[in-house]
């Protein structure tokens, strides 16, 4: 339960929006409306992950449909340092005609809080064209030619509340292989999001929830107690008087032996009568017959303080009854807890 509480806020898995921004296109309606994907496009997913198919996919599906197609029939993914990544890209989700919208596309993109916006032209990226509550980060790469080679100019964009974040940007930010840098940096982005306000109040709602649920779990099994044949103190203590004594009806004198009954009567008999005139002298108080009357100040007690002796049947009892009544009074102190 402890473990829960502390590391529920660390995820092995992540999503991430995926645009294609094509050149004139400056209103989330044209962004949200590209279907063909061009060869620069490709290449750029490429880098991301690999495509598989969602019908059947086992790993970490980001809230795509892997049964029935009602998310598009492809996306990206990948694994990255024990964390799986899936790509919601906009071209792959279903296009609906005659939706300038396009809900189906945005209730996915517009519910993530990351995306990632690939460039074809000139045309500046503005962080606002994508209405959403929850996107608070995009990073924006755009091809590059460079002499002989092809490189990706990365640009990021936050909100106001979300701190600064790493991997830092290179001056000039303009790379050859970007994979490594681009997937640590939208991690890190999405985990620097959750410290912006509107996510920092449900983070502290949500631990203030489990934070009462853990409280009333250990409650509850503090007054449960061990479990069922867990060994532990009170079941054993319990065991332990039932063993010791089954009833306190049982007081009195031990049992006899059927066959030296007369004799030891006898014998017993004799003895008191010697006690009685030797060492008493018939002073004595009789102990009570009704066995819950039973106490210290009712034992059979000398008068005479220099000859003062206690029966044995009375002693026997004595000693019997108090062992148990201290036993019963230690169970229900034990019970309270």
């Amino acid at each position: 339960l402890i473990t829960t509480f502390d590391e529920h806020r660390v995820s092995p898995n992540f999503k991430f929006g995926v645009l294609c921004q094509k050149d004139r296109q400056l209103t989330e309606e044209d962004i949200l409306g590209n279907n063909e994907e061009s060869e620069e496009f490709k290449e750029f997913l490429s880098i991301l992950g690999e495509t598989v198919q969602l019908q059947g996919f086992t790993g970490f599906r980001g809230g795509l449909d892997v049964c029935h197609g009602q998310t598009g029939s492809e996306a990206v993914y990948t694994s990255f340092r024990g964390r799986e990544i899936m790509f919601h890209v906009a071209t792959k989700l279903p296009y609906t005609e005659g939706d300038p919208q396009q809900l189906q596309r945005k209730r996915h993109i517009g519910n993530d809080i990351v995306a990632l916006v690939c460039q074809e032209g000139q045309t500046p990226f503005l962080s606002d064209v994508i209405k959403s509550h929850f996107l608070h980060c995009f990073i924006v790469v755009r091809r590059i030619q460079r002499q002989e080679e092809t490189g990706g100019a990365v640009s990021v964009t936050a909100r106001e509340d979300v701190p600064p974040f790493g991997p830092v940007l290179p001056d000039p930010p303009v790379f050859t292989d970007f994979r490594e840098f681009l997937l640590a940096k939208l991690i890190n982005a999405e985990i620097s999001c959750y410290k912006a306000e509107q996510f920092s109040r449900l983070e502290l709602r949500t631990r203030s929830s489990l934070l009462e649920n853990l409280q009333a779990e250990l409650f509850t099994q503090g007054l449960r107690g061990p479990s069922e044949g867990s060994g532990g103190f009170i079941e054993n203590f319990k065991r332990a008087i039932r063993v010791r004594s089954h009833s306190f009806e049982n007081l009195g004198v031990p049992r006899k032996n059927a066959s030296s009954t007369s004799q030891k009567a006898k014998v017993k008999k004799k003895r008191k009568k010697e006690r009685k005139s030797l060492l008493c002298n018939g002073n004595c108080r009789r102990s009570p017959s009704n066995k819950t009357a039973l106490n210290r100040s009712s034992l059979s007690v000398c008068t005479q303080p220099e000859r003062r002796i206690c029966d044995e049947k009375q002693d026997w009892q004595y000693r019997k009854y108090s062992d148990l009544l201290h036993m019963q009074k230690i169970l229900i102190f034990m019970h309270k807890f």
